[in-house]
């Protein structure tokens, strides 16, 4: 069997990583993309698995990725957007955009818009790394997509995690059944990363104190979410254009399932972006 090419961001640490062995552990052929050079170069090294550099609080870096994807691989079977964290008081990226909203949502959304031809021609599977806070803290407000009026570290996050359900529904809307692509989003549990750890959310405290010992899970059991939906097969693993949590599909928040929504935020992400909206 054929080894598939899977392009993984955030795979320099916690369940990124964890996936990225797992995945090679398979036997696929994993791409990893991180913010960190040293890091990512470190797992480089231990997986035999080539490397690209990028930090998605800066678009150009995400251009950039998308140019060295399209020219090293003819097939990307997979795309896991996995790359995202919360951050602390409210901060406009050189690009223009609040940076929670901007490195959760659209830089994942600009990697995925600039290899779209790729990935449909490969067929391929776009998995989302989502959050539960998506529920707890997310409301999209079109008139206020990076927060200027209401800011604070988790509603920021919240906003973004439920701008990734959105986007993987419309997503799969857009681009799947005829034209092949599968999409899915999911949240991969409370794990004991460094995420949070430059936030000011009260987030840090759990995870950043003995408590965590008690409510988070190993960074592998984040990756066996991200791995199953990776390597499962669509409409029999899982249902294209879902979210899942704990492997299980639930019906994410009440705007989660609004189509409206969905399209509108997919045309104002692409209009922030210069893109042509319905691509």
């Amino acid at each position: 069997m054929t080894a598939r090419t899977v392009v993984l961001t955030g795979a320099s640490d916690g369940v990124g990583a964890a996936a990225a062995r797992l995945l090679a552990a398979a036997g696929e052929r994993v791409v990893l993309v991180g913010r960190s050079p040293a890091k990512t170069r470190a797992l480089a090294d231990e997986l035999g698995a080539p490397a690209h550099v990028a930090d998605f609080a800066e678009l150009a870096q995400v251009r950039r990725l998308a140019d060295e994807l399209r020219d090293a691989y003819p097939r990307i079977d997979v795309l896991a957007n996995n790359a995202g964290g919360i951050m602390g008081a409210r901060h406009v990226t050189a690009d223009g955009f609040e940076a929670t909203f901007q490195v959760n949502h659209l830089a994942p959304f600009l990697l995925t818009h600039l290899l779209l031809p790729r990935l449909l021609e490969s067929r391929a599977v776009v998995v989302q790394t989502s959050s539960v806070a998506a529920r707890r803290f997310g409301h999209l407000d079109l008139d206020d997509l990076q927060n200027e009026r209401r800011y604070t570290p988790n509603a920021a996050y919240g906003d973004a995690k439920l701008a990734n359900i959105l986007f993987t529904a419309e997503l799969q809307r857009r681009h799947g059944g005829p034209d092949g692509l599968a999409a899915v989003a999911f949240h991969p549990g409370m794990i004991a990363t460094s995420f949070a750890a430059g936030s000011t959310s009260w987030f840090r405290y759990v995870y950043r104190t003995p408590l965590s010992r008690l409510v988070l899970e190993a960074p592998v059991r984040g990756g066996e979410r991200l791995v199953r939906l990776a390597c499962g097969t669509p409409g029999r693993d899982w249902e294209p254009g879902a979210y899942y949590e704990r492997d299980v599909r639930v019906p994410g928040p009440p705007e989660a399932a609004d189509p409206a929504l969905a399209a509108a935020l997919w045309d104002a992400s692409a209009a922030m972006l210069g893109l042509t909206p319905h691509g």
